[in-house]
């Protein structure tokens, strides 16, 4: 029961996480950009619900927290590592780059 538990709260957190992704704006109001063109990391592969979903059940990912050390604790993905975005980059060593790396903060 723990497991289904566990993919139950995995599916409700990346499915708030795509929604608050998504732009909402009124039919009339133009659309901003998605994501802003001076943007130096739009090079970076998005990855969807689905395949995010299907890395999480085959083990083929390895997913990190950029939130706050106190947001994780509160909740996060089951097995995912704790690396706040303000210390992302003194703690890459502690990531192996030949793995598939998802980073998420909602």
């Amino acid at each position: 029961m723990p497991k289904k538990k566990n993919l139950t709260l995995f599916v409700v957190f990346m499915m708030v996480t795509a929604t608050l992704a998504c732009n909402f704006t009124a039919p009339d109001q133009p659309q901003a950009p998605a994501f802003p063109t001076e943007d130096q990391h739009l090079d970076i592969e998005r990855v969807s619900l689905l395949e995010a979903k299907a890395a999480f059940d085959g083990s083929t990912a390895v997913f990190v927290d950029v939130r706050s050390s106190a947001s994780y604790a509160e909740a996060h993905i089951p097995g995912s590592l704790s690396i706040p975005g303000t210390e992302l980059e003194s703690r890459l060593n502690e990531l192996d780059p030949e793995q598939w790396i998802i980073t998420y903060c909602t």
